[in-house]
């Protein structure tokens, strides 16, 4: 008896020798989750970049029927060339499909951003809000904007002000 008891100390195989008792999950293996996607970067990252290009959006911003945020110049470099159009943007056919937009700049934006250690950047603000009732346009809250004259607004001051004329 002595003996194997030193050759499980030798081996390294003690344990579960009545003692211990084991916990479910040490018994149970489970499928480990597939990662999720931060809801609130793709949300971010919708209303600062262009569809296009994915790159930070620049003046003039442009929008089509379906909501999307623009480059003016990214729409305008992937209809001269049609070899390299985007499979996102191909309901656009020409600059009639496309809004201007009269964007508000936001007075509390700086321009930059703060790196965080993980590579993720934090800009702390919106560039742009609406000019009804200052809510910042970083994705948090629903936007439109108006087709007839490109003035952007938060659905919140539309409904308040319930008409939808420019003002």
């Amino acid at each position: 008896m002595n003996i194997t008891w030193l050759l499980n100390l030798k081996v390294g195989k003690m344990g579960c020798d009545g003692g211990t008792i084991p916990r479910r999950d040490e018994l149970v293996r489970t499928q480990k989750k597939p990662e999720q996607k931060d809801k609130a970067a793709e949300l971010a990252f919708r209303w600062n970049c262009c569809t296009i290009s994915q790159h930070p959006l620049q003046k003039p911003i442009v929008a089509c029927g379906l909501g999307r945020l623009y480059t003016k110049m990214s729409i305008l470099e992937s209809l001269l060339d049609k070899k390299n159009f985007p499979d996102v943007a191909s309901h656009i056919k020409s600059l009639k499909d496309v809004k201007d937009l009269n964007l508000t700049p936001n007075p509390a934006y700086k321009e930059g951003s703060v790196e965080k250690g993980d590579g993720v950047s934090d800009r702390g603000s919106s560039p742009f809000i609406c000019p009804v009732i200052g809510l910042e346009m970083n994705g948090r809250f629903g936007f439109v904007f108006l087709w007839s004259c490109g003035c952007v607004f938060s659905e919140r001051a539309l409904k308040e002000v319930k008409t939808s004329t420019c003002h």
